[in-house]
């Protein structure tokens, strides 16, 4: 039997007071070295702020995050790799705060993070068959790979990361949303995690670096609430690698994490898919994210990362209750209902706009 104390409400008030104190600190010297995001000098298309504001906001999480899991969680080699790839993706993530390096770069070293943690034992074993029994990842193998990668399980696990990596990235469009999203879907996958910490002590470290993260998410939010006096940044990207790293690590339960992850997934996925049809690099900047097309609805900052909270909270809880064929549906209803959802208010927003032109 495990401490409730020492995996839930200890871990998860600890790196809540850490986030919070490391914040001012933080904005100092962002302030200080100039990392700041200036709407002036920023060329994206998607900016909503007037004034600069500090970038960098990654530094104060991941210190929230790393210095209380060295106090609560026993540092394996594989925990261990966790942070030493998420520490690497926090550097050029502050350097591109900075600089604005190209996200063919950035996407190269989310990879390189990945494939490092993978490496040293992040894996998806199998996954529930919806249908009845277990698919086991790790029996089927990829020829001419070299091991851990010989198998579907080293593969989904780093395109996982990878993946967890840039949708939450693109869900930082208003003040207020990312850090939200994550404590919650943190929360969701710390109790998931639960369910099996007396027997797994690999689900009791996915719990306890769950609400960690949650924390450390909490405590961000109270200077990234709109307004925001901090932003994310691209390095925050070291806290959705271990985020991902826990929904690994809590049994390979990755439909939860896909479904409480849901509306930015899919947002995530559809802004794939509609740029690549329209001739443009999934990297490419726009402003037809779900989050911009609600503010196109007149909805402000504040309403916005409210649905997001709201429906991830809806969504989570489901995933809680659901057996693995009621998941498998409620995902595939949330990706018809999403598509669905943003191809209108796509045409919706257009057909006002044109009249508003003539």
């Amino acid at each position: 039997m495990f401490n409730f104390d020492f995996v839930i409400f200890l871990p998860l008030l600890t790196s809540f007071l850490i986030t919070v104190f490391a914040v001012p600190v933080s904005l100092y010297f962002l302030r200080k070295y100039k990392v700041m995001d200036d709407p002036k000098k920023h060329l994206h298309p998607a900016i909503l702020h007037k004034k600069p504001v500090p970038r960098g906001g990654g530094i104060p999480l991941f210190i929230g995050v790393f210095l209380t899991s060295l106090i609560f969680i026993p540092f394996t080699n594989l925990i261990a790799a966790a942070f030493f790839a998420a520490f690497i993706s926090l550097v050029v993530g502050v350097i591109d705060d900075k600089y604005d390096i190209s996200p063919y770069t950035r996407f190269l070293i989310n990879i390189i993070s990945a494939v490092i943690v993978v490496y040293l034992g992040a894996n998806v074993p199998f996954i529930t068959n919806p249908f009845g029994g277990i698919l086991f990842l790790n029996q089927i193998q990829i020829p001419f790979l070299p091991f851990p990668f010989s198998s579907v399980s080293g593969l989904i696990a780093v395109l996982w990361i990878v993946w967890v990596m840039n949708m939450l990235n693109w869900s930082k469009g208003v003040d207020g949303q990312m850090p939200g999203i994550v404590a919650i879907s943190a929360l969701v996958i710390g109790f998931l995690s639960l369910r099996f910490s007396v027997l797994d002590q690999t689900s009791l470290i996915a719990a306890t670096l769950s609400f960690i993260i949650a924390g450390a998410s909490i405590g961000f939010l109270i200077f990234n609430y709109y307004p925001a006096k901090i932003f994310p940044g691209y390095g925050a990207t070291a806290i959705y690698l271990l985020l991902a790293v826990a929904s690994i690590l809590s049994s390979a339960k990755l439909a939860t994490a896909i479904l409480v992850m849901g509306i930015p997934m899919t947002d995530g996925l559809f802004t794939i898919i509609r740029r690549v049809l329209s001739g443009k690099s999934p990297f490419w900047h726009d402003k037809k994210h779900l989050h911009h097309l609600l503010l196109g609805l007149g909805l402000g900052q504040k309403r916005v990362a409210f649905f997001y909270w709201i429906v991830s909270a809806i969504l989570g809880s489901l995933a809680l209750v659901l057996s693995s064929k009621g998941k498998l549906f409620a995902i595939i209803m949330l990706v018809i209902i999403a598509f669905g959802a943003i191809l209108f208010l796509q045409f919706f927003i257009r057909k006002v706009n044109d009249k508003t032109s003539l």
